[in-house]
């Protein structure tokens, strides 16, 4: 299946159009995961309980025709429970296969920070490679993969902080914030209207589809003087004094990654300047170390970001929608 650049918007309007019939107000939040998704990145969702992110999950997930499970992270959580193992049938009178939830297209880690690191790296193990090993054997997991995982903010007593290797392996960090009393109003009608808990979403897209949305992203336009631009972001988080190591070459690539994935959702062939901007601070502040004195500060990575954006010079692109 092939899918142009021009559809990619068609169809991301639709699964975002979707998706807004069970999240009221957070557009911009749904439009910065779907491209995330596209990029073919993982999410972690960093804000307090009861924002809808599990329902945002199984909501994407519903649109997106993909097969969800969800992991709910204990301190007691073994990564067998994850990725599953053998086990001895009677029946057959042999050992079989009982996959892990981890064996699905769309899969929620929710409140990833309390389990131990070592069911943790079982998790992020997967993300990485695409792949787990059960008595060795390999097994692919289902394309596509991602995880959207949850941590909670507030609550640090029984939790096992992601070290920032691992909080590397998520292309981006995004917080979902309350609603306006607006928007919790609308809440509530929709749900006295409905007389339901959840809403019924219809599925827009498949997972072949949605590869061929992914693979799409090849053919959107780069101008080296952007790629420029993302170099000189990210190196300046490796020279600014309040960060004591700054993002690696990961951060690079994802900002080019989510780059394009912006573009094509916006109906172009080609990244702005904009795209890059929209997404240096999602995909950078949580790949910096900052010095021992901003530990405490909360948005102390986030700030630096902003600050980035303000001090390097944003690149004039000429003729910005012809690619060679």
């Amino acid at each position: 299946m092939t899918v142009g650049v021009r559809e990619v918007s068609e169809i991301g309007r639709r699964v975002l159009a979707e998706v807004e019939r069970a999240i009221v107000g957070k557009r911009a939040l749904l439009e910065q995961i779907l491209a995330a998704a596209l990029a073919g990145g993982h999410v972690l969702l960093e804000d307090y309980p009861g924002l809808a992110k599990t329902l945002t999950a199984k909501s994407f997930a519903a649109a997106l025709g993909l097969r969800f499970k969800r992991i709910q992270f204990t301190p007691d959580l073994l990564p067998g429970d994850i990725t599953g193992g053998y086990v001895y049938d009677r029946a057959e009178g042999k050992f079989v296969l009982r996959r892990g939830p981890i064996f699905a297209h769309l899969v929620l880690a929710d409140e990833i920070n309390r389990a131990s690191p070592k069911t943790q790296s079982a998790l992020l193990e997967a993300m990485q490679e695409l792949q787990v090993t059960l008595e060795g054997e390999t097994l692919k997991l289902p394309e596509p993969f991602i995880v959207l995982a949850t941590q909670n903010p507030i609550e640090y007593e029984g939790t096992f902080p992601l070290p920032e290797a691992q909080l590397d392996r998520f292309l981006v960090k995004l917080s979902v914030g309350y609603p306006s009393p607006q928007e919790e109003q609308e809440i509530l009608r929709r749900r006295r209207e409905r007389r339901t808990e959840e809403a019924q979403l219809q599925r827009v897209t498949d997972a072949e589809e949605f590869l061929a949305m992914r693979k799409s992203l090849e053919d959107v336009y780069v101008h080296p003087d952007i790629e420029g631009y993302i170099v000189e972001l990210v190196h300046e988080t490796r020279r600014d004094p309040r960060v004591a190591v700054g993002a690696s070459p990961r951060g690079s690539l994802a900002l080019l990654k989510l780059a394009r994935a912006r573009a094509a959702l916006e109906g172009r062939d080609y990244v702005l300047p904009d795209d890059v901007k929209a997404f240096a601070v999602p995909a950078l502040s949580h790949r910096l170390i900052l010095e021992p004195d901003l530990w405490m500060k909360r948005r102390a990575a986030e700030e630096i970001v902003e600050s980035l954006l303000e001090r390097v010079p944003v690149p004039v692109i000429e003729d910005e929608g012809e690619s060679p």
